[in-house]
């Protein structure tokens, strides 16, 4: 048993426009070498692009994109006796949106495109 309490969980910040907290989830995770401004530029024209294709509420596509990729379960590494088996285990909201998260930014860096903002 651990001797330490349990960890207080942390809200998100929302963002400066469209105060959401998905889309800072999304600008933390794009965020390379520390230039916060330049990931909030690229989620911003993306936004624009979305906004201008569709014609509907961008962060309501964004939030659908992000849904449509969410994993309910994971699996999970179990030693049983001498042989390792692979145990599906349930993922929480917050870890889902994340993998999520990850997992849409690491297909569009590996599109070939003009700019991050396009892919």
């Amino acid at each position: 048993m651990s001797r330490r309490g349990t960890a207080e969980e942390k809200t998100a910040k929302s963002d400066p426009i469209y105060r959401n907290r998905l889309v800072n989830m999304l600008v933390n995770r794009i965020l390379k070498h520390g230039k916060k401004s330049l990931a909030y530029q690229i989620i911003y024209r993306a936004v624009k692009k979305i906004q201008q294709k569709t014609e509907t509420n961008p962060i309501s596509v964004l939030r659908q994109a992000i849904h449509g990729v969410t994993p309910g379960i994971a699996v999970k590494a179990r030693r049983v006796g001498g042989s390792t088996h692979q145990v599906p285990i349930e993922i929480g909201s917050t870890q889902g949106k994340a993998l999520a998260i990850r997992w849409l930014l690491a297909a569009s860096r590996k599109r070939p495109g003009r700019n991050m903002a396009f892919k």
